[in-house]
C-alpha cells in the first residue's frame, strides 16, 4: 500500500521528500501497486503546451489494483455496502470476491454490445451498485466513462453525449430519491431524440421496475446482458497515460468542459490522498456521502477506497429522507468510522434542529469531512460539537475535478483543523499565491491568487477534443504556473484559507456553475433580450443565483414570467442550475466597450450599494440607481 503517514513528524518528513525529490517520492508510491510493465521515466512535464506524463511507458488496468489484487488477502470483505433510498430496504452488500465477478460480467456485456478500448460510454444513472461496477467494466475493459449527474436536463445530457461521441448510454428506468421516482429513461430518450448520432445502444437497468419505452435494435435490459456473462474477463492493458474517465465541468464559458483524467497518476494520486486524508484502518466503514456524477464520487467513493481494500458505503437517497436524522441513523446502523459531506448538507441539518442528530449513537465516527466549498465558521462548530462530538477531526479538504484528488487539507490527528482553512497542502502538493500580475506573495499572512508550480499525478491531462481550451483556462494566466481560479489567504502559520472563485463560476451547493452557461439557457426564453447572472452569499448553498433580465415586452404577471425562465433554464441545464432571485431591469452596468460590470450587480446581490466604487465611466451610469432600487432582498 502507499505510504499512511501517522505523525507530524511522518507528515513534513514526506512532504520535504516530495518536494525534494518529486520523481523519486512518486516512483516509490506508484511501486506498491501491481504493474502489467514498470515505467521507464516517472515524469515529464511543462506547463507551457502544457504537456504532464507521469510513469511514462508503465503498462497496467486500474481495475486489477481495484479487485484483482484484493482477492487473496480480503475477497470475503465488504467492498461496497449499499444503503438504498428506503430506509425499510435491507442493506446490499458485493465483497471484493462477488464485485470483482460483477465487473468482469459486466465487462463481458460490454465487449458482447460492441465496447471496445478507447469507446467512450455515457452514465445516466442513481447512486446504485450498478453504476460503481459498470464503470469499473469500463475501466477493466479500456472504455472511457463518462458519467453525467443524474439531475442534469435533456439538453446537457445531449450536449456531453454528442461532445464525447459515446458509443453507449447506461441508465436506469427510474431514479428513487426521497420520496420522488424520477423517470430517467424518458430523459435519455429525449437526449438521444436532439441529434445524439454515435449512440448505438442503450443499456437500461431495473432500479424500480417501473413501465419504459423499449427501443428495438437500441435499447437493452442491463440485467439481461449482464447475467449472460462469464465472471471471467481479462484486464486490458493499458498505458499510463491513456484516458481513464472523462468529466464534465462548468466554465466561465457556456460550454462545458470535459475534463480528462489519465489511468495511472490518477491511480496512485487517489488511493495516497485517500488513505492519508481518511487515515482509514483495516476493518473501518468509510461513507462518502457525494453522487458519482460529480469527481468527489470517482476518487472517494469508487477508486479511492477501492484502491486501499476499504469498505466504502453508497448512498442511494437524500439527507432529509424519511426525515433529517437520515444521515444520522445510517452513521449509527452501519457504524461509520470517516464520514464525508458537502456544507450544503451540513447546514441544511444544522437548520433541522439538534434533536435529528441527538438522537443517534455517533461514537463510531473517527475523521469527518467537508468537500465542495470552503465550510463556514457556524458550520463547523456545529459539526464538530454536535456529529464529531468534539472527537473527530473535521477535514475540510480542497480541491477541483481538475486535480483528481485533494490538494490542500487537514491530515486528521496529524496536523491542526482550523475553522474555515483547508489548512496544509498534501505531500507532492506544492500550492503557491501570486498576485494579478504573476508575482509571487511571499511570507505568510497574505493573500493572492491560488496557483501550483509543479505537476501532482492526478491533475487533469486536457479538455477532451479541444487542448487549447485546456491551456487557455488553466495555464495560460500565469507563466508555468497551473492557476486553480481560486483567490486564497496564507494565514501566519502557513494554512491556506480558500476566498473563492475570482472567474465567472458560482458554487451552488458545491456544484460549479458558469455564469454563461446559466445566460445561455435564460436568453433561450423568447421573451429575454439579455441577461447577466452572479452568485450571492446563501444561508444553506453557500451561494445562490440571482438573475438580471432585461425583457423585450412587458409582462403582465412578473410571477408568471419568472416560472417559465425557471422551466427553460430547467429545461436547457436541470434544476440545480435554477436562479434563487429574478430581477427585471431596463438595463445593465456596462463598460464602453460593451462589458457587464458583474462587480457591481455582485454588490446589489448581496446588499452591499454602499461602496461600488467609480461608476462614472460607465457607458450607462444611470442604471445603477435603477439596479439598486429594484435589488430583491
Amino acid at each position: 500500500m502507499t505510504l499512511q503517514v501517522k505523525t507530524l513528524a511522518e507528515y513534513q518528513d514526506a512532504y520535504q521528500k516530495s518536494v525534494d525529490d518529486p520523481e523519486g517520492f512518486w516512483a516509490e508510491q506508484a511501486s506498491t501497486f501491481q504493474w502489467k510493465k514498470k515505467w521507464d521515466k516517472t515524469l515529464e512535464w511543462n506547463f507551457k503546451d502544457p504537456d504532464v506524463k507521469w510513469f511514462v511507458g508503465g503498462k497496467l488496468n486500474i481495475t486489477e489494483n481495484c479487485l484483482d489484487r484484493h482477492l487473496a488477502d480480503r475477497g470475503d470483505q465488504v467492498a461496497i455496502l449499499f444503503e438504498p433510498n428506503d430506509p425499510t430496504t435491507p442493506n446490499t452488500t458485493y465483497t471484493y470476491k462477488e464485485l470483482h465477478a460483477a465487473v468482469c460480467q459486466t465487462a463481458n456485456a460490454l465487449k458482447a454490445n460492441g465496447i471496445e478500448k478507447g469507446d467512450r460510454v455515457c452514465f445516466y444513472m442513481p447512486m446504485v451498485p450498478e453504476l460503481a461496477i459498470s464503470v469499473l467494466a469500463c475501466a477493466r475493459i479500456g472504455a472511457i466513462h463518462s458519467v453525467v449527474f443524474a439531475g442534469f436536463s435533456a439538453q446537457a445530457l445531449a450536449d456531453r453525449i454528442k461532445d464525447a461521441t459515446c458509443k453507449m448510454v447506461i441508465c436506469s428506468d427510474y431514479n428513487s430519491r426521497g420520496a420522488k421516482n424520477i423517470p430517467v429513461k424518458k430523459v435519455v430518450d429525449d437526449a438521444l431524440d436532439m441529434g445524439c448520432d454515435s449512440i448505438e445502444t442503450v443499456f437500461v437497468h431495473k432500479n424500480t421496475g417501473g413501465e419504459v419505452e423499449m427501443k428495438a435494435g437500441r435499447d437493452k435490459w442491463w440485467n439481461e446482458e449482464v447475467d449472460a456473462q462469464s465472471t471471467d474477463c481479462p484486464a486490458e492493458e493499458m498505458d499510463a497515460e491513456d484516458m481513464l474517465f472523462i468529466l464534465y465541468t462548468s466554465g466561465s464559458t457556456g460550454k462545458p468542459k470535459g475534463v480528462v483524467h489519465t489511468c495511472g497518476g490518477y491511480m496512485v494520486y487517489t488511493c495516497f490522498s485517500f488513505r492519508n486524508v481518511f487515515q482509514y484502518k483495516e476493518g473501518d466503514v468509510y461513507w462518502c456521502t457525494a453522487d458519482i456524477g460529480w469527481i468527489t464520487g470517482h476518487s472517494y467513493i469508487v477508486y479511492g477506497p477501492l484502491l486501499a481494500g476499504a469498505t466504502t458505503v453508497m448512498f442511494e437517497g437524500v439527507p432529509t429522507y424519511p426525515d433529517p436524522g437520515r444521515f444520522w441513523e445510517v452513521c449509527d446502523k452501519l457504524k461509520v468510522n470517516q464520514f464525508y459531506t458537502a456544507p450544503t448538507a451540513i447546514r441544511a441539518l444544522m437548520a433541522k434542529g439538534d434533536q435529528w442528530v441527538d438522537k443517534y449513537d455517533l461514537s463510531s465516527l473517527k475523521v469527518i469531512g467537508s468537500v465542495g466549498e470552503p465550510i463556514n465558521e457556524e458550520a463547523w462548530h456545529w459539526y464538530d460539537e454536535k456529529v464529531g462530538k468534539g472527537n473527530s477531526p473535521i477535514v475540510d479538504t480542497w480541491w477541483q475535478t481538475e486535480t483528481g484528488g485533494i490538494l490542500i487539507t487537514p491530515l486528521p490527528g496529524i496536523t491542526d483543523t482550523k475553522p474555515c482553512f483547508a489548512s496544509y497542502p498534501m505531500p507532492g502538493v506544492q500550492p503557491i499565491l501570486v498576485d494579478s500580475q504573476g508575482v509571487l506573495v511571499e511570507g505568510n499572512d497574505v493573500e493572492g491568487l491560488l496557483c501550483v508550480k509543479f505537476p501532482w499525478p492526478s491533475m487533469l491531462r486536457t479538455t477532451y477534443g479541444d487542448h487549447e481550451r485546456c491551456r487557455m483556462t488553466y495555464f495560460s494566466s500565469f507563466e508555468n504556473l497551473y492557476f486553480t481560479g481560486d483567490g486564497a489567504r496564507r494565514d501566519v502559520e502557513g494554512r491556506y484559507r480558500i476566498i473563492g472563485r475570482v472567474d465567472d463560476v458560482i458554487n451552488v451547493s458545491g456544484h460549479r456553475m458558469g455564469t454563461a452557461e446559466v445566460e445561455n439557457a435564460i436568453d433561450e426564453h423568447p421573451n429575454v433580450v439579455e441577461s447577466a447572472v452572479v452568485g450571492y452569499p446563501h444561508d444553506i448553498k453557500g451561494q445562490g443565483i440571482y438573475a438580471y433580465i432585461i425583457i423585450n415586452e412587458p409582462v403582465e404577471d412578473e410571477d408568471a414570467f419568472r416560472k417559465e425562465v425557471l422551466a427553460v433554464v430547467v429545461r436547457e441545464i436541470g434544476p440545480i442550475a435554477k436562479p434563487d432571485k429574478i430581477q427585471l431591469v431596463s438595463g445593465l452596468p456596462k463598460t464602453r466597450s460593451g462589458k457587464i460590470m458583474r462587480r457591481i450587480l455582485r454588490k446589489v446581490a448581496s446588499g452591499e450599494t454602499s461602496n461600488l466604487g467609480d461608476i462614472s465611466t460607465l457607458l450607462n451610469p444611470e442604471v445603477v440607481e435603477e439596479v439598486i432600487k429594484g435589488a430583491l432582498a
